[in-house]
């Protein structure tokens, strides 16, 4: 009789994780992919049937009584050595909890919807109405895929396993290979009479409408997950989770950076010489505004508090708005008239300009300069 612990080097009482450790170390080197010639595939074969005997609480058992349970067997493998318990041993015992009939209810799959929003709502959060397309469970058979009264009958094919088996001769001997039943798809039932709403499937599509809270501080790529909003399961197994992905349509005036919101405001040349309070239509309201004389194109002035809500935590972000000063364009004899005598007051009547240096010059090196506190 062979001595199947010494085939696999392990001891009387080794666990079967050792088993397991020491087929491994002796299937990887003696492999005939690796190591090729008669004496290698001879001795694959002897350590796989020792492993195939020791890993087996009942086959472990008899050889431990000394009963050898591939005795007179062709090739050692005359009982149908399972392909799926050399798996077993490479890949932590999947393939062998994988065995029998998988269940029809499974959870459903997610699904992602995209929803347009407008400024003001990301701002401030709000309610939207959303229009989902979505699998739920059929109201004729609620699920079970058959007509009702009639239910599910066991496979003939499979007997009821949802796997069917094959032996075939490879250099291993005889090799047991397992396969889900193409008759029943692995159920290990089939349903004779079909509901006809579902055509056996136990769910429908449908079109249902949701009332989404956004929160305030969203932007464009936010998702808003809503559990069990997704698809049904098949056999009305649980709904997957359904996810919206936010886009902010572009405003009119605002631009989004952060949590800012920056606009450009435009004022008149005297009200930007002469300074002055000017009224600014926020998001919140109507804002007063101060500009100070002699204000200049590209200064910036901030209104604190009035951008976007800040999503994860608390408080808002800022309104920036940027000065532009508008030089007219059309004059009347009477305006052209008063600037001439302004110029000539000022001594400006033959301006000779200054050059500044080309990093301070323009918006945006204003911009640069006043966020620097220059």
């Amino acid at each position: 009789m062979n001595d199947y612990y010494a085939d696999l080097g392990v001891s009387r009482d080794a666990s079967l994780e050792e088993i397991k450790r020491a087929y491994r170390r002796k299937a990887r080197k003696l492999h005939p992919d690796v190591n090729p010639g008669p004496e290698a595939e001879q001795e694959f074969k002897r350590v796989s049937q020792a492993y195939d005997v020791l890993s087996d609480p009942t086959k472990k058992r008899a050889f431990d009584a000394g009963s050898d349970p591939y005795a007179g067997a062709p090739d050692g493998f005359g009982q149908g050595f399972s392909f799926s318990d050399i798996m077993d041993a490479f890949f932590g015992g999947g393939a062998a909890s994988a065995r029998g009939p998988r269940s029809r209810r499974q959870r459903g799959q997610d699904a992602l919807i995209r929803l347009d929003i407008d400024l003001s709502t990301a701002v401030f959060g709000g309610e939207e109405e959303v229009t989902v397309d979505t699998a739920v469970a059929c109201d004729t058979c609620h699920g079970d895929g058959s007509q009702p009264g009639t239910g599910t009958r066991r496979c003939d094919a499979c007997g009821g396993s949802g796997e069917v088996q094959q032996v075939q001769r490879s250099f291993l001997g005889q090799v047991m290979t397992s396969r889900p039943c193409a008759n029943c798809q692995g159920f290990g039932t089939v349903i004779p009479n079909p509901c006809f709403e579902c055509s056996g499937h136990g769910r429908v599509r449908t079109r249902r409408n949701l009332t989404l809270k956004v929160p305030a501080g969203v932007d464009t790529g936010t998702r808003i997950q809503l559990a069990g909003e997704g698809e049904i399961g098949p056999g009305a197994g649980p709904a997957g989770d359904l996810y919206v992905e936010i886009l902010v349509r572009p405003h009119e005036t605002f631009q989004r950076r952060g949590d800012d919101l920056h606009c450009v405001l435009e004022l008149p040349m005297t009200a930007a010489a002469l300074g002055t309070t000017i009224p600014i239509e926020t998001l919140d309201g109507v804002e007063q505004l101060e500009v100070r004389p002699g204000a200049q194109s590209g200064e910036v002035h901030t209104l604190r508090g009035h951008g976007v809500t800040h999503l994860r935590g608390t408080g808002r972000g800022d309104l920036i708005a940027q000065l532009k000063v508008a030089t007219p364009t059309r004059l009347t004899p009477e305006q052209e008239d008063l600037l001439r005598r302004l110029s000539a007051l000022r001594g400006e009547e033959q301006p000779t300009g200054s050059l500044t240096h080309v990093e301070n010059a323009g918006l945006f090196g204003k911009l640069r300069d006043a966020f620097r506190g220059r």
